[in-house]
């Protein structure tokens, strides 16, 4: 945790240099059963939720920037090293500059395709890794919780398609609202990437 805090004004300082956008990026997946808030009913009647009783799922992937911007993609199937490189293909497609992306240590981000997409687009991409297991300095985590109590916790999709449009529903109207994500970065363990 002390590393990253000593290297990133270092990565900030190369990023402005460079004129290159951070982004902080994650990936998790969905399920159609995740609960998440309160119910009620009567005193001392159990709440009863509806739902279809299948399980379902959805994956996504996404990055913020501490200026408010999120990028995003929802899928379904597993996340691998073709996906991860769709996904680092669309955020170039995006910027207008140089961007650095900095992800867990997830081995997808590791794997040989990545690296070799990173190292054919070495001008316009750097990819970083943060040390071992700390979702708490990623501020993409926090979109990710966002996105599951919000987007999906209050909600009772009947099958995948209903659950994915209403991911991207809810990303949608984050990305209409970046002071929502410049607000990730004030929390207390990601500050420092403000």
């Amino acid at each position: 945790m002390r590393q990253l805090r000593t290297e990133y004004p270092a990565i900030a300082r190369d990023a402005k240099r460079e004129k290159a956008v951070i982004y902080w990026g994650d990936e998790m997946g969905l399920r159609s059963d995740h609960v998440a808030g309160t119910s009620y009913d009567p005193m001392g009647q159990t709440p009863i939720i509806r739902a279809t009783g299948q399980r379902f799922g959805c994956n996504m992937i996404s990055a913020i920037t501490n200026r408010g911007h999120l990028a995003f993609m929802v899928f379904q199937g597993k996340f691998d090293g073709r996906l991860f490189v769709q996904y680092m293909r669309r955020l170039l497609q995006q910027a207008t500059g140089k961007l650095y992306l900095i992800v867990d240590g997830h081995p997808v981000h590791r794997s040989v395709v990545a690296r070799d997409f990173v190292a054919a687009n070495e001008t316009r991409l750097r990819l970083i890794r943060l040390p071992g297991y700390c979702p708490e300095l990623n501020p993409d985590e926090l979109l990710n919780q966002d996105v599951k109590t919000n987007g999906l916790g209050k909600s009772r999709p009947a099958n995948r398609t209903e659950l994915m449009a209403g991911v991207r529903s809810h990303l949608r109207r984050r990305q209409k609202q970046p002071q929502v994500i410049r607000n990730l970065f004030q929390e207390k363990h990601v500050r420092y990437a403000a």
